[in-house]
């Protein structure tokens, strides 16, 4: 099947699901690197619309528990596991806390974790949610918005030299700076409440031209989502749990959209597979280096193929990492 049926098919169930227009980024990688097999036990950690989790109930008659904060995407996972009684067990949570829901659910060792991170289309789609500077909403961009601060609030209250290193570390814009002030004066004038509010400060300090392909105001919004969902710290401590919770064979499975992400999963893929490098090659060799708890078969990350990014541009900056659990015990004992 090529990757245009497989989105094709993909996305007519994604309307079924009620989910319509979400395509599920680089399926038919993270099947083949994940490899689901009968009477295996998997974690989508990053449910969203069911693409993942759909596919590998179908790729085996195994069982996937499908976490997600978000209480729209956890509905619809409730939804779905009528198609799949027994096989499909949802979770509501962050996946960070994927070792606490699973212990929760009577389970410590799984086959598999696969990760989609970011925002979903369904999100970006709904202007409700404030995720999306091309649809005037709400300056929310929670993936839990019954909880927690909003970018509203961050914009609203938060300093300036606050501001500016959130959207400098976040979203990597070197304009952050001169950002930050102007949401200040900005704001001192009149609360900034909608996506468009924001929007046209970012404009007033960095304009559009005719024939950006970018809008300017991209990299603030991925900062300030970024930072209210605390998406690098739920990334590093599902990383870690993977560890404790894999079992020996076992595979994880990350597909990731920009660089703050890959660069989190390449790093501790590389040092807890043994292939970090030494800071320089005048120093000494470690006494001993600790036992490899995962094993890689590439040391680059997978592109999507051509073909998949003609058919869905999401998928343009994905970037899939995957690695196999070894049998050696993580620290506190697994595998013992």
């Amino acid at each position: 099947m090529t990757a245009a049926s497989d989105i094709a098919e993909t996305k007519d169930r994604a309307q079924e699901d009620g989910a319509s227009g979400h395509i599920p980024v680089m399926l038919r990688e993270v099947l083949q690197t994940l490899k689901p097999k009968d009477g295996g036990i998997y974690v989508d950690g990053t449910f969203g619309a069911g693409g993942y989790t759909r596919a590998i109930l179908k790729a085996a008659d195994c069982t996937v528990y499908a976490i997600d904060r978000d209480p729209e995407a956890h509905a619809r996972a409730v939804a779905m596991a009528r198609d799949f009684p027994g096989r499909l067990i949802p979770l509501h949570g962050r996946f960070g806390n994927v070792a606490e829901l699973l212990a929760d659910a009577g389970v410590d060792a799984i086959d598999g974790l696969v990760l989609d991170l970011g925002v979903s289309s369904i999100q970006l789609a709904t202007p409700g949610r404030g995720f999306s500077f091309m649809h005037d909403g709400p300056l929310d961009m929670r993936m839990d918005n019954s909880a927690g601060e909003s970018a509203g609030d961050v914009v609203n209250r938060a300093s300036e030299k606050d501001l500016a290193d959130i959207i400098f570390n976040y979203g990597e814009e070197r304009a952050a700076r001169r950002i930050a002030k102007r949401i200040v004066a900005a704001r001192a004038e009149k609360p900034l409440e909608t996506t468009k509010d924001l929007v046209r400060v970012v404009h007033d300090v960095l304009p559009m031209h005719g024939g950006m392909k970018t809008d300017t105001a991209t990299r603030t919004f991925q900062a300030l989502r970024i930072y209210i969902n605390d998406e690098l710290g739920e990334l590093e401590r599902a990383l870690e749990a993977a560890t404790a919770l894999l079992k020996p064979e076992g595979r994880l499975v990350v597909v990731s959209f920009h660089s703050l992400e890959d660069w989190r999963v390449k790093n501790f893929l590389k040092e807890q597979s043994g292939r970090t490098p030494n800071v320089s090659r005048h120093m000494p060799l470690p006494e001993a280096s600790a036992p490899a708890l995962f094993t890689l078969e590439k040391n680059s990350g997978l592109a999507p193929t051509e073909e998949e990014t003609k058919a869905n541009p999401r998928a343009r900056s994905a970037r899939l990492r995957y690695a196999i659990r070894t049998a050696v015990p993580a620290e506190g004992g697994a595998h013992a």
